[in-house]
């Protein structure tokens, strides 16, 4: 009996009824190289999404940027799911016709939706308001930590000692630079920073845990358009209240986060996270911050001490080891 219902369970995994790197260990290396290097890719898009925020933040309202880069990220999703299409099932190999996801996925759905698409984006803008991108990477520090943290409690990763201690050393390191880039000052975004840390580890662990039984675009592209019923009247109501002022900076701020942290960045992020484990992907996010800090130094004219490439030192052995250690 156990081998008729090992034969018809299905797979956990997305791609298919059997896992092709099951016997293989060169194509199971392969596998999780490409999926470090997606989750890399991904943190690359994220580590721009707090100057294009202060650069969307120029033209338009805190409340209309968050809503209208939702939409536009959601109308992208959206064109995805019916241009590319996923076969129905077994039944048919037609391709055009997108399946709703399983009862059962759509509370995951609507964390991820929650944390990443609203509550993240809309938080950190806030907080950005009156904080400097320098300061506000103190989250991004400290996101890496609990989103393992979720992950173990969520869904059961068990990392090792050795994991854990690399995993505290990193984002001890990134936070005591951030803060120390901030003239060690708290502000009264700090709040809306702890917040968006708190929803944002909440979305990635789930989103991490959809992306092993549906492919990662679809998990990010069914989580903008539950939003939908949310964000499109929060985008009337905003736009009716907060002036808008185009210009180049505005826009292209505008565009960079819908586009590229909102959507291309979270569809390669969750098809790392589903190859290699959430807590070794976000154990990636470690560099964010300090990538965040070179961009604005490039694109808004911030600087930096001599500490920068000291912690950007620290912070890659520490990674080294998040991704050689056990589980």
């Amino acid at each position: 009996m156990r081998a008729q219902s090992s034969a018809t369970a299905p797979s956990p995994i997305a791609v298919g009824a059997s896992d092709p790197t099951v016997g293989d260990p060169d194509r199971a290396v392969g596998t999780r190289s490409l999926g470090t290097l997606q989750a890399a890719l991904g943190v690359v898009a994220f580590s721009l999404t707090f100057p294009a925020t202060a650069w969307g933040l120029e033209g338009f309202g805190p409340w209309s940027l968050i809503a209208v880069r939702s939409i536009l990220a959601a109308v992208i999703a959206g064109g995805c799911l019916l241009a590319m299409g996923v076969p129905p099932g077994e039944r048919s190999r037609a391709w055009g016709s997108v399946p709703l996801p399983e009862r059962q996925h759509w509370f995951g759905l609507a964390v991820v939706g929650a944390g990443v698409v609203l509550g993240f984006p809309l938080l950190t803008t806030l907080a950005l308001r009156t904080s400097t991108t320098a300061h506000a990477a103190v989250v991004v520090g400290l996101l890496p930590l609990t989103t393992a943290l979720l992950s173990a409690l969520r869904i059961g990763s068990r990392p090792s000692r050795g994991f854990w201690i690399a995993a505290l050393a990193g984002a001890a390191a990134v936070v005591a630079f951030t803060v120390q880039q901030s003239g060690g000052a708290l502000t009264a975004a700090d709040a809306y920073l702890f917040a968006a840390l708190l929803v944002c580890a909440a979305g990635y662990t789930e989103g991490g845990r959809l992306a092993r039984v549906m492919p990662g675009w679809q998990v990010i592209g069914w989580a903008l358009t539950l939003c939908l019923p949310l964000t499109v009247p929060m985008a009337a109501v905003a736009l009716s209240f907060e002036p808008v002022h185009l210009t180049a900076h505005s826009v292209s701020g505008l565009l960079w986060v819908a586009v590229g942290s909102q959507f291309l960045g979270l569809v390669v992020w969750y098809r790392g996270m589903a190859a290699i484990g959430v807590p070794k992907a976000s154990q990636l996010q470690l560099a964010q911050p300090l990538l965040t800090l070179v961009w604005s130094v490039l694109l808004l004219g911030e600087h930096l001490t001599v500490a920068a490439p000291l912690t950007a030192a620290a912070v890659l052995v520490c990674i080294a080891v998040t991704q050689r250690a056990r589980g």
